[in-house]
């Protein structure tokens, strides 16, 4: 008889890690756990939650949907979800970003706009700019394209063999400025190296892309939005296509529906995942403009964008979507939006001069405290010290390496959000934070 088969979870060792939280019930900003406990969802979930676990809306429209067409291909077919799902995004998006290509999650829909650039330009009879630039400290995804526009980490480092080259320019990241500027006295340097590269290869470049304002897993680090605007600039003066990775950051999370209108930008291709179901099911999605849509049409097969997903445009997922924009029409979601990133500005500006803290950094509905550590990075030994620390208290946060970071669904009350600030701000002092410098 085979051992009984095991499930593999993300980012773990057996012999390093607690064993798994088993989870009964999630409700509103609460995951109940078999063992008793109630823990608050701080992170939403992986980013993924919008408006709390479980909300009516959301749970009828997939019952609702599912005892009329549960799936069915979008190769040569279509549903009424989907239909009402590009409806509702039409609404919301910039009127450039005229054609939608639906897939499953984040990094399939980073990987098709990358395809889509490259293609693009091969159709466009430019097949020499098939190169493609990335940002440091970048994170796209776990698929073979979406890391190797990533940065490059101990998430990429087994398969380094096998990604495709890729030009990198530094992040603006404040804290760690990669030109020893600060705010004050910046010009948004940064963005020099991008200037000089497309000055010398923007004939072989296709694409630049970007998380817009807000890098996620490389550590919550804000960009100013000069940064994105001189990016975006710089890409249309030299002929080359921005893309726009707003699986984190759209829907909300940095204040407006995407982070792009902070900005004034619009991009060329534009990813969407996670808070696009609400948080509730996986899909994904990559816009693009009619202009870069026209260059796959024509009599000659060879143009056709030849790929695709079983189940791209999923029904259940399509209406758990259409049921989560309805919420922001029906529900005051920008009001709680607003009422989080005060608190978070509130209560960062308390502890910004705390010697165990490096800095402090928040966007819309992100706050994030990077501490002062020796071994600063996602290895870092405070990692499992706070995220036990954290549970153990009712919360949960998982912080990357020595960057905490809170990212609540919208609907947490202020007094929720409060207690997990009030949390933070112990562990500073509990939780052996070394006050460096």
């Amino acid at each position: 008889m085979n051992p009984r088969l095991q499930i593999w979870h993300p980012f773990t060792q057996e012999a390093l890690d607690p064993p798994p939280i088993r989870v009964t019930r999630a409700e509103g900003v609460y995951l109940h756990t078999d063992d008793g406990r109630r823990l608050i969802d701080g992170i939403s979930s992986w980013w993924v939650n919008l408006h709390g676990h479980g909300h009516p809306a959301i749970v009828s429209a997939i019952a609702q949907q599912a005892a009329r067409v549960d799936h069915v291909l979008l190769a040569g077919f279509t549903h009424q979800a989907v239909e009402e799902l590009r409806d509702g995004l039409q609404k919301i998006l910039p009127g450039q970003l005229a054609h939608i290509f639906f897939s499953d999650n984040g990094s399939t829909a980073v990987e098709v706009a990358l395809k889509m650039a490259v293609q693009y330009w091969k159709n466009t009879e430019c097949p020499e700019k098939k190169l493609l630039v990335g940002l440091d400290h970048a994170y796209h995804g776990d698929t073979a394209g979406a890391m190797s526009v990533g940065a490059d980490s101990s998430f990429t480092a087994p398969f380094r063999d096998l990604l495709f080259p890729v030009h990198r320019i530094p992040s603006a990241y404040c804290y760690r400025c990669p030109v020893g500027k600060t705010r004050p006295t910046c010009a948004i340097d940064c963005v020099a190296p991008l200037q000089r590269l497309l000055e010398e290869k923007h004939s072989e470049i296709a694409a630049v892309i970007v998380e817009p304002l807000l890098q996620g897993a490389g550590g919550m680090i804000v960009h100013p939005v000069e940064f994105l605007q001189r990016v975006r600039q710089l890409c249309s003066d030299f002929g080359v296509l921005l893309i726009a990775d707003e699986v984190l950051t759209g829907f909300g999370r940095c204040g407006k529906m995407f982070a792009c209108e902070l900005a004034g930008v619009v991009p060329d291709l534009m990813c969407l995942s996670k808070g696009l179901t609400g948080g509730v099911l996986p899909m994904g999605a990559t816009l693009c403009t009619h202009e870069i849509h026209e260059a796959f049409v024509g009599p000659d097969r060879a143009r056709t964008f030849y790929h695709g997903h079983s189940y791209t445009g999923n029904p259940l997922a399509a209406a758990a979507a259409v049921a989560s924009l309805q919420i922001f029409e029906r529900e005051p979601v920008f009001e709680r939006i607003e009422a989080i990133s005060r608190i978070h500005r509130e209560r960062l500006a308390a502890i910004r001069n705390h010697p165990a803290v490096g800095d402090v950094r928040s966007i819309g509905t992100v706050a994030a405290i990077e501490l002062r550590a020796e071994d600063a990075g996602y290895a870092s030994k405070l990692r499992p010290v706070l995220y036990k620390f954290f549970l153990d208290a009712g919360v949960l946060l998982r912080p990357l390496g020595n960057v905490v970071y809170v990212l609540p669904p919208y609907v947490i009350a202020p007094e929720q959000l409060h207690y997990i600030h009030d949390l933070i701000a112990e562990s500073l002092r509990l939780c052996g934070v070394p006050p460096l410098g």
